[in-house]
């Protein structure tokens, strides 16, 4: 019998419970760096080395981090449905918490990626990139991370996975970052779709959508009780 798809978009409010910090909470400071210093090709070009510690040291502090109950909560939810995580983090936490289908949207901290070929992409075993470590055509090896002004090529993939949902939550996203917020347009109009978030979006939400006002591991625990629910009344 093929079992019902959960599709998740999840952002930053989830690994923020893990102790993991975002621009978005320091007006637009990230770690005491303007943004586009540390995360455009324009700050890349300007300050190679400066981009490359910014990197290494978040790299560092996630990987002290430990997954949280809502990344617990996610990958139980396994047990019963199709669980699809498309996630705008770049750390491993959903994966470390047990999940097995993962599409990162914004590349992965624990990668690195050529300079001059975007398809050169390398496993770290370590938390570092130095100055001078290449990739195999001698570029200069940079962060698996989408910057901004960069083409976010794993949207394609996302949005057919949304397409396939039956149920679709927004977790811990204020659904105001695009290209991801758009997300929820290719959600088939019979899924039932759930926000979890503490503070409610300043803009109108839909009729046909259940909003969770909660912090991510408090929501994930009522959504759980919700879904199953559901799962067995449908069942």
């Amino acid at each position: 019998m093929n079992r019902k798809k959960l599709v998740v978009l999840s952002g930053a409010g989830v690994s923020a419970e893990s102790g993991i910090r975002t621009f978005r909470d320091s007006n637009g400071l990230w770690e005491n760096h303007d943004v586009m210093e540390v995360a455009s090709p324009e700050g890349w070009r300007k300050n190679r080395a400066l981009v490359l510690e910014f990197y290494n040291q978040r790299r560092k502090q996630a990987r002290e981090c430990q997954p949280n109950e809502a990344h617990r909560a996610l990958a139980r939810l396994e047990e019963y449905l199709d669980v699809q995580i498309i996630t705008q983090n770049v750390d491993d936490l959903h994966e470390r918490a047990g999940s097995t289908n993962v599409l990162h949207l914004h590349g992965e901290l624990n990668k690195a990626q050529s300079s001059v070929d975007p398809k050169l992409i390398y496993p770290m075993d370590n938390w570092e990139i130095k100055e001078g470590d290449q990739c195999e055509k001698g570029s200069q090896l940079r962060p698996f991370i989408v910057w901004f002004g960069e083409a976010v090529p794993m949207m394609v993939p996302a949005m057919k996975i949304a397409a396939q949902a039956d149920f679709f939550l927004v977790l811990g996203t204020s659904m105001q970052v695009y290209p991801a917020a758009s997300l929820i347009d290719y959600v088939p109009r019979s899924a039932a779709k759930f926000l979890i978030d503490p503070a409610k979006p300043e803009f109108s939400l839909p009729n046909d959508l259940t909003f969770i006002q909660k912090k991510a591991t408090e929501g994930m625990t009522v959504f759980t009780q919700l879904i199953l629910e559901k799962i067995k009344i449908d069942g």
